[in-house]
């Protein structure tokens, strides 16, 4: 999920995003907190710099895998899959983070995908996903290639955590899925000049269509669904070939990462799988589905496509509400993820260190349940669920507490 830059609900907030009208949350004993939803549909961006039009590599070797600073995926052999580092941002020691590159690189010339995940320290199951995909491929059968980044965000994921650890003044907590395309000048933060090496020199270059994995963040567990703009008919084209329960269809906050590529003309979105830090094994296997019916779409994988939406009751809304805790104490849930709730249904009560009920909460809309907080405990802001229902007319992109 997303945090907002000051620290609101997770991406991902939890849905990266957004959730929808932060103040419609409904305490019945207490009064709801609120928050105020900025409109930020997908703004038009300045075309980043042409990227270098080879692979550039550094002469560096970690670990028997050969160092880029930049590549060009038609340089290398067809038929193979390659293992590389992308070299990144400098660390204060004036040593890199360097990122995991897998690249299949088919037989046949054809599209090129790419696949992300680890821009959020915490989300192993999107790494999972991603791995478990490229397992699957064999390049001798290809057609066109898939490019797997699995590890963005370096120093958050070393300490499995959401945001990158900065230290350019003392430790600064910042959420990389705000920073995309990035920033090459020298006042920028580390994150961000991260971002720009990766978006221009890695995978804008290699990318027809692109796909950025996430889960849910540390304390909140979400359904499967996917995060797009649906109004984007190459988007829709791709969303629709997963079988997971619920699409979000927004545009969301400026600086994710599918918002960067889908404003340079590639069409992109956000897979969520379930609760951060832990793997999701029923869920994984939904979108390594999902994804493969993309590649045979792309005409990458020949072969039947798997199961689709149509095959799923899928669960479309186009905003989310964010339930917040107005006490603090212990959340007891009364649904479950996926659960379809009425308005005025309650989801959820809070106890105290007595045991004595001090809050209770319920939806103040009709929708899905599409996040719940897993931490037990709660204090008054933090998020204790998500509602995702249909909202007229649509904000188009939101903000939301974490």
């Amino acid at each position: 999920m997303s945090h907002t830059p000051d620290g609101g609900v997770d991406r991902r907030g939890f849905m990266i995003a957004s959730m929808t009208a932060i103040g419609a949350s409904a305490a019945l004993v207490s009064s709801p907190g609120s928050a105020t939803a900025q409109p930020s549909a997908i703004s038009p961006v300045a075309p980043a710099p042409a990227a270098p039009s080879a692979t550039v590599y550094t002469g560096d070797v970690i670990q028997g895998k050969k160092v880029v600073s930049a590549l060009d995926v038609d340089d290398l052999q067809a038929g193979q899959k390659h293992r590389l580092y992308f070299q990144g941002v400098q660390m204060p020691s004036g040593q890199y983070w360097y990122v995991s590159v897998t690249v299949a690189k088919g037989a046949r010339p054809g599209k090129r995908v790419v696949l992300v995940s680890g821009v959020h320290g915490d989300e192993m199951s999107s790494v999972h996903a991603v791995q478990s995909v490229m397992n699957q491929l064999d390049p001798a059968q290809m057609s066109g290639t898939v490019m797997a980044v699995t590890d963005v965000s370096r120093p958050a994921m070393e300490g499995m955590q959401r945001r990158w650890p900065n230290s350019g003044r003392g430790v600064d907590l910042i959420d990389m899925n705000r920073e995309w395309p990035g920033q090459e000048s020298a006042g920028a933060s580390a994150p961000s000049r991260h971002a720009f090496l990766l978006f221009n020199r890695l995978l804008r270059p290699n990318a027809d269509a692109a796909i950025d994995f996430h889960t849910g963040t540390t304390g909140f567990d979400v359904a499967a669904f996917n995060l797009a703009s649906m109004d984007v008919p190459a988007v829709r084209a791709m969303v629709e070939l997963y079988p997971v329960g619920q699409i979000f269809d927004n545009h969301v906050y400026p600086g994710v990462l599918h918002n960067a590529f889908v404003d340079v003309g590639i069409p992109a979105f956000t897979p969520e799988i379930g609760a951060a830090r832990a793997l999701n094994l029923e869920m994984i296997p939904l979108f390594v589905e999902g994804t493969l019916n993309v590649l045979k779409h792309y005409q990458i994988l020949a072969g039947p496509m798997g199961r689709t939406g149509k095959d799923v009751g899928v669960f479309t809304g186009n905003s989310a509400l964010p339930i917040l805790a107005t006490q603090g104490g212990l959340i007891e849930h009364l649904v479950k993820l996926n659960d379809k709730v009425n308005a005025g249904q309650r989801v959820a009560i809070q106890r105290n260190s007595f045991g004595e009920v001090v809050a209770e909460y319920a939806s103040s809309v009709a929708g899905e349940v599409s996040g719940l907080r897993s931490d037990a405990m709660a204090e008054p802001g933090n998020p204790v669920a998500f509602i995702l229902f249909h909202k007229e007319p649509p904000d188009g992109g939101e903000s939301y507490p974490e």
